[in-house]
């Protein structure tokens, strides 16, 4: 990904609040913590805190506000996406105002049949990247059947769910 659109780094930014899941507190800290785990091993990842920071619902678009004052970026912010999300995009807060402030990059899973052409007043580009396709509901499925999640998630994610007892009800 770095390599691919010539970044100098991949921000990280998990929901505090999502305003479309039911919120729990306390997964939303073990999300963040997960993440923090699962990326610790690559200088080019770092992990904001910014949503937890509000601690309000977390909206994309004040999200991104609040990234263009804190860093001031010479060009468009570029947010990583999947086809699912984007494709729902036209009902996000703000999604407006998001088409101004953001260039997308869209990740679309192998086979999978998309049309876009209702999109052509959103900047994005197709990411050209081989893709894994694993879901959160598989990972906690496995989970609460007791079985591998090893390739699913780094080590150090693994041993944390295992630890805190996440997924198994």
């Amino acid at each position: 990904m770095l390599d691919n659109f010539g970044f100098e780094k991949i921000l990280f930014i998990p929901a505090f609040k999502p305003p479309h899941k039911d919120y729990d507190k306390n997964l939303s800290i073990d999300r963040l913590n997960m993440v923090k785990l699962a990326t610790s091993n690559n200088p080019n990842f770092e992990v904001s805190e910014i949503e937890f920071e509000r601690e309000k619902l977390s909206y994309t678009y004040d999200t991104v506000t609040e990234l263009y004052k804190k860093y001031n970026p010479s060009t468009k912010i570029s947010f990583i996406i999947g086809t699912d999300a984007f494709e729902k995009i036209d009902s996000w807060y703000k999604t407006e105002e998001l088409k101004n402030l953001l260039d997308f990059i869209v990740f679309v899973r192998q086979n999978e049949k998309v049309n876009f052409e209702n999109k052509i007043d959103y900047n994005y580009k197709i990411a050209k990247m081989d893709f894994i396709d694993i879901s959160s509901t598989e990972i906690r499925n496995k989970v609460l059947y007791n079985q591998s999640i090893k390739n699913l998630v780094p080590k150090e994610v693994e041993v944390y769910i295992k630890e805190n007892g996440l997924y198994r009800n």
